[in-house]
């Protein structure tokens, strides 16, 4: 065993040196496998994941007091700084803190003792203090512990406690590489399960870990080359697109998908075989017209056969990451397969999103944020993308529209949606107020937007809309039930009409970065054509009263981007992968088959 920088008395003000066990220092190879910022991030998030579960739901509790604030302090030092509008998870477990508040104003565990109940107040005093409000009960603490002269100051300890640790590393010659290599030592002692032991157990450990994965993080990052300014293209000019150019520009696509193979069957990139691209790319291959080349329905049945053995017992099928997505993207394309020994596959797969929805059963209440949504199965904030994955994909597999998931997801939908008629959302985030739009339109979750914020005269702020996620709104108001005169539907659909463009994802044209209106370009044409086809109304009278038969005006924007080699590719953006040309060719695909069906 070895300690870790008495990393508790500098997290928490003295609660003695920590030692994980099993933290012998990792062996030197030769050569580490590569860690990315963005996979140290998910690795954070399968621990955090993993500290979710210790949580006792009727108390909001971790285990005790001291194990309830190492807890919090983990979920709100980590790269996502969750708070307590972002679930149970951390508002109950805060309540639970305030719960044991005695008359006195200390913040402990019962048996403490003198010098363990001030420590730990002061903790207490940190926490609330880093997620905001409860003034009564910090006063309360505050006078407990003395009524300490620099007030949160001297209880919350420096912004990051494992900067001295950091220090001669940030001064070396490879501060990065040493970053990473700590890193790697750090997650070469983690348990299967994503935890940490320690002689204060588990749950302390993994919350220490966390915190110290989360300072190499926030180092890391801050060491990272800023990206150089990019211009951007317009795409090329384009025609309307008949059925027979579409399968032309399929056949051509699945030549190239075929060979971007890493082994028979499975796709990714580099040489990395990955289960959600290959459930994408088998969605490309699916929108071949029929019958298929004999090559192509090989790949699709080894592809399928793949998928298959990746289910685990829970239902989910994916490879440790981005269960939700992977799981939703497998699902799609084993119900439209069809294949009759997939059938027990795909029950289990649809009980598992299910599961996946933040409800009653995870301890959410409908008036909590993010009540009715699904997130990447990992990352504990739901968004809109991900619910429409999920809802399109239980629809895939038989899910009625009055499937009560259909309707607790309506609940995520309204807070996603610029209609304060049925956005009951209000938060206060970093000072400012945000609050619903009426301009009909969505952003990527509720009171948050990828696309940024619209700030009003009166200082509030509304999370701006953007094409992709009212095209996602309106499929998931659909999958609901609602009809075209439903207020909510017709909202969007005015959003959508006066945005109506096969030139950028609308919404981005305000960010002073030139590339912003490509981002999520080819996953937005293919939200277009699933909600589009949904609708089922074959033209849109633009903002300009011009009318447009958007099934082939889609489809020749599509084919007018499809490359020599068959593949399609986001040269403006590559943001969320589609530099990647195997995914934004299948995206391609999808939507064009959505578009012109056979």
């Amino acid at each position: 065993m070895i300690p870790i920088v008495r990393t508790l008395s500098v997290l928490f003000l003295a609660f003695g040196a920590l030692s994980l066990r099993a933290q012998a220092p990792a062996q030197e190879t030769k050569e580490k496998p590569a860690l990315t910022l963005s996979e140290l991030g998910d690795e954070i998030d399968v621990s955090l994941r993993w500290l979710r579960g210790r949580q006792d739901l009727s108390t909001g509790s971790y285990g005790g007091v001291l194990e309830t604030l190492t807890v919090l302090e983990a979920f709100a030092t980590s790269p996502r700084t969750y708070r307590p509008s972002d679930g149970p998870f951390v508002s109950k477990a805060v309540d639970f803190l305030l719960a044991r508040q005695a008359e006195n104003g200390a913040i402990s565990d019962p048996a403490a003792g003198e010098s363990t109940l001030l420590l730990q107040t002061k903790v207490a005093i940190r926490v609330l203090v880093r997620f905001g409000g409860h003034d009564a009960a910090l006063a309360r603490a505050r006078t407990f512990v003395g009524d300490l002269s620099t007030g949160a100051g001297e209880t919350s300890g420096p912004e990051d406690p494992f900067a001295a640790q950091w220090k001669p590393m940030l001064e070396g010659p490879d501060p990065r590489r040493a970053l990473i290599e700590k890193a790697h030592a750090f997650l070469a002692t983690r348990r299967a399960d994503g935890a940490w032991e320690s002689e204060h157990g588990d749950v302390i450990g993994t919350s220490v870990a966390i915190a110290t994965l989360s300072s190499i993080h926030g180092h890391w990052k801050r060491l990272e080359p800023k990206p150089a300014e990019r211009e951007a293209h317009s795409l090329p000019a384009f025609t309307p697109a008949d059925r027979e150019r579409v399968d032309a520009a399929l056949a051509r696509g699945a030549a190239f998908l075929l060979a971007q193979a890493v082994e028979p069957g499975r796709f990714g990139f580099e040489s990395h075989a990955d289960p959600g691209i290959t459930a994408m790319v088998l969605g490309g291959l699916l929108s071949v017209k029929e019958p298929r080349p004999p090559e192509v329905e090989r790949a699709i049945e080894s592809a399928l056969d793949w998928l298959v053995s990746l289910q685990r017992s829970d239902g989910s099928i994916h490879d440790g990451q981005l269960a939700n997505y992977v799981t939703s993207a497998a699902l799609m394309v084993l119900a439209r397969a069809g294949r009759e020994k997939d059938v027990p596959v795909i029950q289990r797969a649809r009980d598992y999103l299910r599961a996946l929805q933040s409800d009653e059963a995870d301890g959410y209440r409908p008036s909590d944020r993010y009540y009715g949504g699904v997130g990447y199965g990992g990352d504990e904030r739901p968004d809109l993308s991900n619910l429409q994955m999920a809802l399109e994909a239980l629809s895939a597999a038989g899910a009625a529209q009055g499937d009560e998931t259909f309707q607790k997801a309506l609940v995520f939908l309204q807070r996603c949606h610029n209609r304060s008629e049925s956005n009951d959302l209000s938060l206060v985030e970093g000072g400012s107020s945000i609050v619903s739009g009426n301009d009909g339109g969505a952003g990527y979750a509720p009171g948050e937007s990828k696309a940024g914020f619209v700030e009003l005269p009166d200082g509030k702020k509304v999370p701006r809309s953007y094409g992709s996620m009212t095209y996602a709104l309106l499929k998931g108001y659909l999958f609901a039930g609602l009809d075209r005169s439903d207020p909510r539907v017709e909202a969007a659909w005015g959003w959508i009409t006066r945005n109506y463009t096969l030139d950028v994802n609308p919404g981005f044209e305000s960010s002073s970065d030139p590339t912003a209106p490509y981002q999520g370009l080819f996953y937005y044409f293919t939200a277009m054509a699933k909600a589009l086809d949904l609708y089922a109304e074959e033209t849109i009278v633009d903002a300009s009263g011009v009318s447009h038969a958007w099934r082939t005006e889609l489809a020749g924007r599509l084919i007018a981007m499809q490359r020599q080699d068959g593949s399609w590719v986001n040269d403006n953006a590559g943001r969320w992968y589609e530099d990647l040309p195997v995914l934004a060719t299948a995206y391609a695909m999808i939507a064009l088959r959505t578009a012109l069906p056979e």
